[in-house]
């Protein structure tokens, strides 16, 4: 889902870069005492593994792509500051070497797709893990990738609003909400069910491995 240069008005991406900046920032401080020699190869191995499963990326018509992230196993363990910031970092590489997303629209990936995927699976498996943690997994999986794309559908169809020229042609992204809002939500349906099912058995996975999580 993520959102290549060139789709997004500086109206959008300069304020994108200072809240980014600002959660980067504040971010940091929060994890800084959580990454030690128990943390750091658990969280590289998901950060990893996240970077593969955004690589594969289907193209969709409302200006941005569908594939499974991996965010909400990065949450759950490790809580969303710091899938945050591991996300931003998989965003960045994929934007500088691999040209999958932007460099304008960098922030905005991070903060919609980073943070608040992360916040949204976060939460999701506190609230419900009491009553089934499999469900609770599992909607983690499925809400984090929905909440991530309505946004990203939300910014793409409100550019021809912010950005045209007096005659009304827009100077950017030219279709509005009645194309993103079903082009990027539709597909992300379905693809939120294959984040589900990776975070139910990602989970169970390392809980077998690793004890202490």
């Amino acid at each position: 889902m993520h959102i290549p240069d060139g789709f997004i008005s500086p109206k959008i991406y300069i304020p994108a870069y200072i809240v980014a900046s600002g959660l980067w920032i504040y971010s940091f401080n929060r994890i800084r005492s959580r990454l030690d020699e128990k943390t750091i190869p658990l969280l590289s191995v998901l950060t990893a593994f996240a970077f593969i499963l955004m690589t594969l990326m289907i193209p969709l018509p409302g200006g941005s792509s569908a594939h499974p992230s991996g965010v909400a196993l990065l949450s759950i363990i490790f809580g969303y500051y710091l899938s945050f910031i591991s996300l931003s970092v998989v965003f960045f590489i994929q934007a500088v070497i691999l040209g999958e997303g932007g460099i304008t629209t960098f922030p905005i990936n991070a903060v919609v797709i980073g943070f608040l995927g992360s916040l949204t699976a976060y939460y999701t498996y506190k609230i419900l893990k009491n009553i089934n943690e499999n469900i609770a997994l599992f909607i983690s999986g499925w809400l984090s990738v929905n909440v991530s794309a309505f946004f990203i559908a939300i910014i793409l169809g409100i550019q021809p609003i912010i950005a045209h020229t007096p005659e009304g042609k827009p100077l950017f992204f030219p279709f509005g909400l009645d194309i993103t809002i079903p082009a990027v939500m539709i597909p992300h349906l379905f693809i939120g069910i294959a984040d589900g099912i990776i975070t139910v058995l990602g989970y169970k996975l390392l809980r077998k491995l690793r004890d202490d999580l």
